[in-house]
């Protein structure tokens, strides 16, 4: 499958969405949390604590709703800053009481109106990126969809990241690059290719860990096998003292661009 057709896959209306996936994997247990306790709530952040297999998890997911009237009431799944804060409250408040942290992310990336930058955007990722990664209990994050910039990393400073497989996750959309590139939106394929936005380009670049394969019409038995894989990580990462964990964590980062791929058109990947 081409790059551009996976994109298309990632934003398709009828994808399963980060409350499908709250709803599937704590089964009815999950508490909705609201506010930032400084301005707002947003919607398109939903977050709370439910219980996964026993196990008390504070799950946050970037919520792009199912229909017109939730989309709009969710932003499009675009977080305001007062998201990004109700978020990381949550993930204070999970490392308190020294739960996980799953977090579901489905963005085309933080949302860029006025009055967000007039209420600190930049500052509320930054402090995301700063405070997930010494917070002192494990992380997962899960791309279920599109991951766009910073909005997306904003949930992604984990001990793991994992991607479905037609799940895209890059620092600009393809029309973005395809604007500063060539001066033309319509070249989105090209740049899509360029980007290496896909779970198979970042799993070989070690940008990911894991690729799950999409669900068929029948999800029961996917949610199922999901809920097994987060259960076996979360339990090997609460078996690691505060040490261990936040070494992981740092080691996982640090690694990037040990190894440099260097890639032509032609997809062919070269070591240098």
């Amino acid at each position: 499958m081409r790059a551009v057709d996976r994109v298309m896959s990632a934003r398709a209306s009828n994808r399963l969405t980060a409350s499908d996936y709250i709803n599937a994997l704590t089964e009815g247990t999950f508490l909705e949390f609201h506010g930032d306790r400084r301005y707002a709530d947003d919607r398109a952040v939903k977050g709370g604590l439910g219980m996964i297999d026993g196990i008390p998890v504070t799950v946050i997911g970037l919520e792009k709703g199912k229909n017109t009237q939730e989309r709009v009431a969710r932003n499009f799944g675009s977080a305001h800053p007062e998201g990004y804060r109700k978020a990381l409250r949550l993930m204070k408040q999970a490392e308190k009481f020294h739960r996980p942290v799953l977090c579901l992310i489905d963005t085309s990336g933080a949302f860029c109106g006025i009055g967000a930058e007039e209420r600190g955007q930049g500052q509320a990722i930054a402090e995301n990126l700063m405070e997930m990664m010494t917070l002192k209990t494990p992380i997962l994050s899960v791309l279920i969809g599109e991951g766009g910039s910073g909005g997306a990393l904003a949930l992604a400073v984990a001990n793991e990241v994992w991607m479905l497989e037609n799940a895209v996750y890059s620092v600009i959309s393809p029309e973005g690059c395809a604007s500063i590139l060539w001066k033309n939106a319509d070249k989105m394929a090209e740049a899509s290719e360029c980007l290496r936005l896909t779970s198979h380009d970042l799993l070989t670049m070690e940008v990911i860990e894991k690729i799950i394969p999409e669900p068929e019409e029948d999800s029961t038995a996917f949610f199922a096998t999901l809920k097994t894989q987060i259960v076996d990580m979360l339990r090997n990462y609460n078996a690691m003292s505060t040490e261990e964990l936040l070494e992981q964590r740092y080691n996982r980062f640090r690694k990037y661009g040990q190894t440099v791929k260097i890639y032509s058109f032609d997809e062919t990947p070269k070591e240098s």
